[in-house]
């Protein structure tokens, strides 16, 4: 057996008996240099489209990736299928300052839709056979979230974003707003409604991702990094917001702790996607950095 099963085996083992709601079925490190001509790095979030069994995931840098999966209880085998730009409805190019795309989700009949930070917004964008990539339709945003000054800075904003089946699209900034307390985090529905939790105790923990369960609780992925030498902390948690009142604060669970102060082989994981019941996909941002690698876990949470 190789040092990285050997090491792999171990951190499942680590998995299972740190939290028996959490299994990594899969860990892949994806290959993929380019995509029909444009740089595949820096995936921020992904989501997945069960119909037509397509994975999407996004790049911070403004582009789209989609990908056919074949999908077993065990493995996820992903083959490149198409790239896009992100590009106004028009077709023309975003400026660089508005083109941080960093969360993306899919509703029940297969639409996309795409956070941004820089200029924070919400729009929906084409898919494969879509004018895949164009932003069709921009979204207001509460009125909170409405102005950058308001953000802890510019790349603070709207990192993460899910479908929810009852409240529609859901949005979390990366940090709390300045007003509110740094360890004070809160969901925000596009009507206005806000729901908290705590955010982890390590320093900097910031949201990168979040995706709904079909119970209608939210998974949320939390990342620690201070510098190169204090432990990288990557937390899932779910937040029980099928039980919580609006405005009030969440009961909260922690899933999965990954430190890699305690052997974890982890990077910067940004992207979250469910793609069944019980199974969903971790995927990191390389920073397109030549000694990061773009990683996905393909995991299992019960409920």
């Amino acid at each position: 057996m190789s040092l990285r099963l050997i090491v792999f085996a171990l951190l499942s083992f680590v998995v299972v008996s740190y939290a028996k709601e959490v299994r990594i079925l899969q860990r892949q490190v994806l290959p993929w240099k380019t995509i029909e001509g444009l740089k595949f790095s820096e995936i921020s979030d992904a989501a997945y489209d069960k119909r037509h069994k397509i994975l999407y995931m996004i790049s911070d840098e403004g582009k789209l990736f989609a990908f056919r999966a074949q999908v077993t209880k065990q493995t996820l085998d992903l083959t490149p299928l198409s790239a896009a730009k992100i590009r106004k409805k028009s077709g023309k190019s975003f400026k660089k300052w508005a083109m941080d795309s960093e969360g993306l989700t899919i509703d029940a009949k297969g639409r996309l839709y795409v956070s941004f930070e820089g200029k924070a917004k919400i729009c929906r964008i084409g898919g494969v056979g879509e004018k895949m990539g164009r932003c069709l339709k921009t979204y207001r945003l509460p009125k909170i979230l409405r102005k950058t000054k308001r953000y802890r800075s510019k790349n603070k904003s709207l990192e993460a974003l899910t479908w929810h089946p009852r409240h529609g699209l859901l949005t979390v900034a990366e940090w709390p707003l300045k007003k509110d307390d740094k360890k004070r985090q809160t969901i925000y529905a596009l009507d206005g409604k806000r729901w908290h939790f705590r955010a982890e105790p390590e320093t900097r923990s910031g949201v990168t991702a979040i995706e709904t369960e079909p119970n209608g609780d939210v998974l949320v992925i939390e990342r620690s990094f201070v510098d190169f030498f204090s432990p990288f902390v990557v937390t899932l948690k779910r937040i029980r917001l099928s039980e919580c009142k609006v405005g009030s604060i969440c009961r909260s669970e922690v899933l999965l702790k990954m430190n890699t102060h305690q052997g974890w082989d982890i990077d910067n994981f940004e992207g979250l996607a469910r793609v069944d019941k019980e199974r969903y996909v971790m995927v990191s941002d390389n920073n397109d950095n030549f000694y990061q690698q773009t990683l996905l876990f393909y995991i299992e949470v019960k409920p």
